[in-house]
């Protein structure tokens, strides 16, 4: 059985399978995607977002 003939008849044959794989990849990688570019807009802006300089402005309330 070649890989291809595999794949198909575990994902594609069944349309509630595919349907469910697709949802599934599409949800993981709007999650990856989302994780990523909030990384990388955190590294490229470090020191300029208010979650680095709260410590200097804000004070406990008490």
């Amino acid at each position: 059985m070649s890989l291809a003939s595999s794949f198909y008849s575990t994902i594609f044959k069944r349309n509630s399978v595919y349907i469910a794989s697709v949802f599934t990849t599409a949800f993981a990688f709007g999650i990856g995607f989302d994780s990523g570019v909030t990384s990388f807009w955190d590294s490229w802006n470090r020191g300029k977002q208010w979650k680095d300089l709260r410590g200097k402005y804000a004070q406990d309330e008490e």
